[in-house]
């Protein structure tokens, strides 16, 4: 496949994970605990794919590059909200954890490169999909009491990375003072 399409494609899926947070949101607040586990499930999916179609294109589109975060936020927003709505994640733990993600949405908005994603943020992505996808695993599935507990105790290193790949984001964002 060219890499216009492997991009288009990229894109495509980049577009669909933002797309999903609304019925994700509409599937937790009917109580259809399996949809939503689905729905989120598929999101975090695509995010892996998109980027890996991206890397076979040899980059992403510059469109793709500033959507990809903001559409991974969107996505982890909704349950996150849900989650302190439901009072089994603290308001003020999902409050900081999307501030952190506004502020390094805005300031990926006024880099060059897009502020691509560092190691330590990604590894917070995957701790904090893992940790929504345990949360939300379905009560009527097995072991549900015992993996609802584990994504409880993995959502506090999933903020406490986030919190310090934000750290990192911004003192690499603004390199040494310069003197005029």
């Amino acid at each position: 496949m060219n890499p216009r399409r492997l991009r288009q494609l990229a894109d495509g899926l980049t577009l669909m994970r933002a797309v999903i947070a609304l019925p994700l949101l509409l599937a937790l607040s009917a109580q259809q605990p399996v949809i939503a586990w689905l729905l989120l499930l598929g999101g975090s999916l695509s995010d892996w794919l998109d980027g890996s179609l991206a890397r076979r294109a040899g980059g992403g589109s510059v469109w793709g590059a500033r959507l990809d975060p903001l559409t991974d936020k969107i996505l982890v927003s909704a349950p996150l909200l849900w989650l302190a709505q439901q009072q089994i994640l603290p308001l003020w733990a999902v409050w900081l954890l999307l501030a952190r993600e506004l502020l390094i949405s805005g300031w990926r908005a006024g880099q060059t490169s897009g502020g691509p994603a560092s190691s330590s943020g990604k590894a917070k992505t995957v701790l904090q999909c893992l940790s929504l996808l345990l949360l939300l695993w379905p009560a009527s599935w097995p072991a549900s009491a015992f993996l609802q507990r584990l994504g409880w105790w993995l959502f506090w290193p999933s903020l406490a990375l986030a919190l310090s790949s934000a750290i990192h984001y911004l003192a690499a964002g603004m390199g040494p003072a310069k003197i005029e």
